[in-house]
This record gives structure tokens, sequence and C-alpha cells, in this order.
């Protein structure tokens, strides 16, 4: 099978490289967004896909808009692949191209479907408190995310899991994924099922203004923003930015789990459950970790946290080096 893969991060290289390593396919190029500046040094850098398609010494096309550029319309024209695989990559493509590969544009995104479309299933999916998620794989079409799905592989959310390690196991599920997808859809053993439109719900790129964190909303809400949005969101304190990198809501539904994973005594935890005062307020700080922060509900345990111009730390070297004491109120973001 003759492929043109179209990605750009980290999350659709297992992808490529699952394609590079199959005897059935043949990857004829790839196509990526244009190189971007990064670093100190402002130095241009290859998107991930573009570094292992040049490992590879494969053709790599990287248009400023896709659906515009006639050279790599004509290169992709010519190519008569079979099917295009698109993971991450970042531009919308025009009914033209999806028209071009015979089976069609095969699409690998990081929810189940129709439960989240858009640039950023992951972090919303944690955002918004699910307990599972997955991967589905799509035949394409020109709207965002709304194709026909093929397969699907399901996979469950634990409440100390973050948007990054779950980006690692959706990855490597996707890479599966999507080999069995185009072995089937090539053999005509899948039968696209569309979706059902009042089950959608949306995935919106993440704005600055997202990042911020409101003291009076839940322990249990902040836990899911923060461990969603790792690792950018933000409080303040004694009038710098303060971002929170690692917490963890002390609630008696997750005593238990939050014992075993500070080996701290549930009774111990469970005495502090009751604290109670202003949203931001330090109520108390337990010795090794880190400061208990009062929420709309709930109190929220800083494990880890980063103040500006300084590195990630641990919060209770924070709680030392800021000389950090109960009753101090650390604002919204």
């Amino acid at each position: 099978m003759k492929i043109i893969f179209f990605g750009t991060p980290q999350f659709a290289v297992p992808c490529l490289k699952r394609l590079l390593n199959h005897p059935e396919f043949e990857v004829l190029g790839v196509v990526t967004q244009p190189d971007k500046r990064r670093g100190r040094g402002n130095k241009l850098t290859f998107s991930p896909i573009k570094a292992v398609a040049v490992e590879h010494q494969l053709p790599v096309w990287q248009p400023q808009r896709v659906k515009k550029d006639v050279q790599t319309l004509t290169q992709l024209r010519q190519a008569m692949a079979d099917v295009f695989v698109v993971v991450a990559y970042g531009q919308i493509l025009s009914q033209e191209i999806l028209d071009l590969p015979k089976l069609g544009c095969v699409n690998v995104h990081g929810s189940i479907l129709p439960k989240y479309r858009g640039a950023a299933p992951i972090q919303w999916c944690f955002y918004r408190g699910e307990m599972e998620t997955g991967i589905t794989t799509m035949l394409m079409d020109e709207g965002m995310d709304t194709g026909a799905m093929l397969l699907k592989a399901d996979t469950p959310i634990g409440l100390w899991d973050n948007a990054q390690q779950l980006a690692e196991t959706l990855t490597n599920l996707g890479a599966d994924l999507l080999v069995e997808t185009l072995l089937k859809l090539e053999s005509g053993e899948i039968q696209p099922i569309p979706q059902d439109e009042s089950q959608a719900t949306y995935a919106p790129l993440i704005q600055k203004s997202d990042y911020g964190l409101d003291w009076s909303r839940t322990a249990i809400d902040l836990h899911n923003q923060v461990r969603g949005f790792i690792p950018n969101c933000v409080a303040s304190f004694r009038n710098k930015s303060l971002k929170i990198i690692v917490a963890a809501p002390l609630n008696a539904s997750y005593l238990s789990q939050l014992s075993l994973k500070l080996n701290i005594s549930e009774p111990e935890l469970s005495s502090l459950v009751d604290n109670s005062g202003h949203p931001g307020e330090i109520m108390s700080i337990i010795k090794g970790i880190g400061p208990l922060v009062q929420t709309g509900e709930g109190l929220l345990l800083l494990q880890e946290v980063q103040l500006s111009g300084k590195r990630v730390q641990s919060a209770w070297d924070f709680v030392n080096g800021m000389r950090l004491v109960v009753g101090e109120i650390l604002g919204n973001g």
C-alpha cells in the first residue's frame, strides 16, 4: 500500500515509524508544517515528523497552506498514493486533496468520536473530568473531525494521570489501530460508520486564558485543569506568576488513593479535610510534601510548582525557600 503521511508533532511519530517498519506499506513522502524557530537560540527547528522523514531519506513537503500550494498539490497528485494518513498535521485539507488517494484519507484522532472533536482532545477530556478516552480512526471529510468512523480503541484515565502521560499511551495505541485500520480498509473488512451529531462535543485550541487557576472552583476541578494543561496552569504568589505543575485533591472520596500515593496515613489526611478558609488560602503544610490550599470546595495539595524566573521544584522546597506560612493567600491566575 502506497502512503503519504501528513503529521507534525511527537504524537504522530509512532504512527509514522510503525508504517515505515511494516512490510505491507510503502511511505512515499511526508507533509508537515514549516520549520519553526524554537528555544533560547531561536534556531530554525524541524518538526518531530520531519526529523523522522529526513532520517529515512523520505521526500518532505512543508507548504505554508497546503490547500493553496500549487507545487505540493501537483506532487501529491503525481504520487498516485493509495491512501493519505493524517495524524495531528495542523492544517485543514481541501476536498480536492481528500479526493486524491484511492482509499481516501485516514485520520488518527485522540478521542472516542464524536466526543472531543478538534485540536486538543486529550487536554480537554482531563479538564472535563472524563474517566476514559481512546483513539478513533476515520475517513476524513471537509469538516472538523466529522468523517465516518472506522475503528476505535479505549483506555481508562486514572486519577493521577496527566495529559503528557496519556498522550504517550494514546500515540502507541493509535499506531496499532492505524495498521489494523489500513489493512482492513484495503481488504474491505471495515464498514465506515457515520458519527452521531447529537453526541458531538468539541476540544478547541487552548487559549492562554484557559491556564489561569480560579481558587473558587472545586479542588477536583482544579486538579483536572492542572493535569490537563500541564505544565502551564498558573496562579499568583506575592505579585509573581506561580505555575502549579502537580497537585492532588484532598477529598474524602480520594483519601485512600492519596494515602497510598503520598505514603501518609489515611487518618492523618482525614484530619485535614475539614479545614476551611478563603479560596486561595494556605490552610496547612504537610511536612516533606507541600501546602494545602483552600478551594471553593475541598483542599488542593500542591506537589510541584514553578515560580516565575525559577526552575520547577517540589512544593516542599518552595515552602522552605519562600518561607511560606499558613494563612498566606495565593491569587487567581
